[in-house]
């Protein structure tokens, strides 16, 4: 594998280079946006991958129900335009009238009971957890719809917002499930118009798209994504003129891309955290030593992890200590243990254990390398040899979703839902990523899932951060911040909810 050390002296050639040279010009004359991403998504059916591209290619091409505006985070009208709750578990929805799906077809009560109904019982959905308080839909008419709810579901109409598409159900059911993820149609400002295995996806403007619509109809007919490898590609593609947007790249990196005449680098903060988890409860194998208090409490001791997110992730970056991101409801952050870098009491920790001298383990990560290499030198420096197996990103959550995976680092912004909600169920709520499967944890969580209290709420994810931390059942490390290079003939905007918003980007 090249070496960072490699990547940055390549880049900053690269950027040297494209200095003196003239500039490139970005596809303003073909009006397509061109752009490049190294997470290549393996099945774009919104509901079938958990990965951040993938979600941003169903903001383009899908709608839900309502939006949730990302400036002020209030929840809008799209889909539907008005909705009553009736009662605790019933929540009625009036149907926004001369909608179409991008192949013409009429959106009705129908789409949206077909949608629901399916996602509950499909066993191919990549985060079941987001619709476990679904009961089912049901029609009322073509345009009012009754959903119903398992119980109290107090942050339902977030996750109706940002991640419950709505599929067409005539021509998902004439052609398939399979063949609907080659050629995918929805509501959205975008049509997808190509999908090229794990390495291109077309999109282009629906015309047909409907007015009153809180996102606005798109300025840029095309969207191009191309799906590479590896961060060198990605930035060659960026810096030889053909890709006119990246995200992603290294923190180190923004100065270099800045001084390019042509670009326009930008940074920011955002609800995604940087994590590792740990295998407590033992799934690679009873005696693994991280089923150890004191082991799990050495390694989180044994991480400078203030000194990772100043220098690696830079920016506004932040040490997170609690399961889930600060903003999000019910995340309190003074109910979390926590545990200052301190390699000597980790080294101390690691003896009374009964291992004075270290023992061997394996990270299956996705991260980006220098990351895991931080973490693989600060455990060394207290004895343990940590290997790390680094994958492409689909590789890596199938390995850790197979309880593979002693420690296994990522990061992960729950889908931009905040609520905590969205976050601390996904990983310590008894599914296939939770490395902990502590019974006292999961009854918490299932107390602030079952209550519109906020209150009942506030005080059920505090004692379930005060275990989950106590225990170290999940290790947080540090916020992420966003890094961002665009042609600068192209006007985008960037949200803290990570979400790119290309149907609100324009040509200059």
């Amino acid at each position: 594998m090249r070496s960072d050390t490699w990547l940055r002296g390549a880049l900053l050639a690269a950027c040297t280079t494209m200095v003196l040279a003239a500039p490139a010009l970005a596809q303003k004359s073909a009006d397509t946006l061109r752009i490049t991403w190294r997470d290549a998504i393996p099945d774009v059916n919104p509901y079938y991958n958990s990965q951040r591209t993938g979600m941003v290619v169903a903001f383009q091409a899908f709608d839900c129900l309502a939006y949730r505006d990302p400036q002020t985070m209030e929840i809008k009208p799209a889909l539907a335009t008005s909705w009553k709750q009736v009662d605790d578990t019933t929540i009625d929805f009036t149907l926004r009238e001369g909608v179409t799906f991008q192949n013409g077809d009429p959106f009705t009560a129908d789409d949206v009971v077909y949608t629901i109904n399916t996602i509950i019982q499909d066993k191919r959905v990549a985060i079941p957890a987001y619709y476990t308080s679904f009961a089912g839909a049901e029609k009322i008419d073509d345009f009012h719809v009754r959903l119903k709810l398992t119980g109290l579901s107090p942050a339902v109409m977030e996750y109706l917002s940002m991640v419950t598409p709505i599929w067409p159900k005539a021509y998902r059911e004439k052609i398939g499930a399979d063949a609907y993820s080659k050629a995918p149609i929805g509501t959205g400002p975008y049509k997808i118009t190509k999908v090229d295995g794990t390495t291109q996806i077309d999109m282009e403007r629906y015309d047909g798209y409907y007015a009153g619509s809180p996102k606005g109809r798109p300025a840029i007919r095309y969207i191009k994504i191309h799906e590479v490898p590896d961060a060198t590609t990605e930035m060659t593609e960026l810096l030889g003129g053909r890709a006119d947007w990246i995200w992603g790249y290294n923190a180190d990196q923004f100065a270099n891309i800045s001084r390019v005449p042509n670009l326009e680098a930008v940074r920011f903060g955002t609800m995604r955290v940087h994590f590792m988890t740990i295998d407590a409860a033992g799934r690679t194998g009873a005696d693994n030593p991280l089923t150890k208090l004191k082991v799990r409490q050495a390694v989180i001791s044994a991480i400078d992890r203030a000194t990772m997110a100043k220098q690696l992730i830079q920016g506004d970056s932040r040490v997170i200590d609690a399961p889930c991101f600060p903003s999000q409801f019910g995340c309190d952050v003074s109910a979390a243990v926590k545990y200052p870098y301190d390699p000597a009491r980790a080294k101390q920790l690691l003896a009374e254990a009964g291992y004075p001298n270290g023992f061997d383990t394996e990270l299956v990560t996705y991260a980006p390398a220098q990351l895991s290499a931080a973490i693989q030198n600060y455990l060394k420096a207290v004895g343990i040899n940590m290997r790390i197996q680094q994958l492409q990103i689909g590789a890596a959550i199938q390995l850790a979703e197979a309880g593979k995976a002693p420690l296994y680092s990522g990061s992960w912004g729950s889908n931009s839902v905040n609520d905590a909600s969205a976050f601390m169920p996904y990983w310590l709520g008894g599914g296939l990523d939770d490395y902990a499967r502590d019974p006292d944890v999961h009854k918490l969580l299932n107390q602030a899932g079952a209550s519109n209290d906020p209150e009942v709420r506030r005080k059920a994810f505090s004692e379930a951060i005060r275990l989950a931390t106590e225990r170290v059942n999940f290790i947080p490390l540090f916020s992420d911040v966003r890094y961002v290079a665009f042609s600068k003939q192209l006007n985008f905007q960037g949200f803290p909810d990570d979400i790119p918003r290309f149907y609100l980007s324009s040509w200059k």
